[in-house]
């Protein structure tokens, strides 16, 4: 079993003196040196719900890798939020993020010689970015979904992100009054995770799962809670598992089709 397939070119080599340094400097020991190490890409940031949570969730990630004998390194790249931009020239920029997104996973994992990598990933932008970067670099690797937000509640009536949509075309046809409005918008999403329905990211995450490319149940455990959390340390200790077998994306037909001539290898 080579663990290290790609990490060994800088911990390995005597070589390369100057990388080891810098692995020192952010805490790893000689013994770390030794071990496989991962790249764990969370695309968590501040500026929607379906993403706010991932930061966090990624650390239960680099715990479950480390109980495996790995290495987590965590690196963020970008996002951008259908939900927001919607409507405004900000939408422009919603596709184009995916490759940006995919680009950026591929860029560090290369660059910094991981050995395999798990992406911590909350929409419908960076999820296809994820796996496309996946699939490129076809290095074992796991797609964590962040899961799905619970339900808003205003006036007993259960909410979700198309409730505040129609909440708009109930206001201007004067069905219900400013303050019902507002009451609305401001209780429609509870907190952190995805938008709750069978929309983009949540059918996303299913086939993704259905793909063999997340841990079971990945999709349909919701946002916030132990459960997720568990997952999430058991995919970094999945990682490992997927390390020793020198199990990648790109699938043995396709090896014994000819494709990708080594790069399957």
């Amino acid at each position: 079993m080579v663990l290290k397939k790609y990490s060994k070119r800088i911990t390995q080599d005597s070589a390369q003196p100057a990388a080891k340094s810098m692995l020192h400097a952010i805490g790893l020991s000689k013994e770390d040196l030794k071990k496989p190490l991962v790249g764990l890409a969370s695309t968590g940031y501040e500026g929607n719900p379906c993403n706010m949570h991932l930061n966090k969730l990624t650390k239960f990630v680099k715990e479950g890798v480390k109980s495996s004998g790995g290495v987590g390194l965590i690196f963020n790249p970008i996002g951008v939020s259908d939900g927001i931009s919607m409507g405004t020239p900000g939408m422009r920029f919603s596709l184009l993020s995916r490759d940006i997104i995919a680009d950026s996973i591929e860029t560090v994992i290369e660059a910094l010689s991981y050995d395999g990598l798990v992406t911590v990933v909350g929409c419908d932008k960076n999820m296809p970015g994820a796996l496309m970067a996946m699939i490129r670099l076809n290095r074992p690797s796991i797609l964590v979904y962040g899961g799905s937000v619970g339900s808003g509640s205003c006036n007993g009536k259960k909410l979700d992100i198309v409730s505040s949509f129609e909440a708009w075309g109930a206001k201007v046809s004067g069905q219900i009054d400013d303050k019902e409005f507002q009451d609305i918008v401001e209780n429609a999403i509870p907190g952190a995770g995805a938008c709750g329905g069978i929309y983009t990211a949540n059918k996303m995450a299913s086939a993704i799962e259905a793909l063999g490319m997340s841990i079971p149940y990945n999709s349909s455990n919701p946002a916030v809670g132990h459960t997720k959390e568990n997952e999430c340390f058991e995919a970094g200790k999945q990682l490992v598992e997927l390390l020793k077998l020198n199990l990648k994306p790109l699938i043995e037909r396709m090896k014994k089709l000819g494709f990708y001539g080594d790069y399957l290898n």
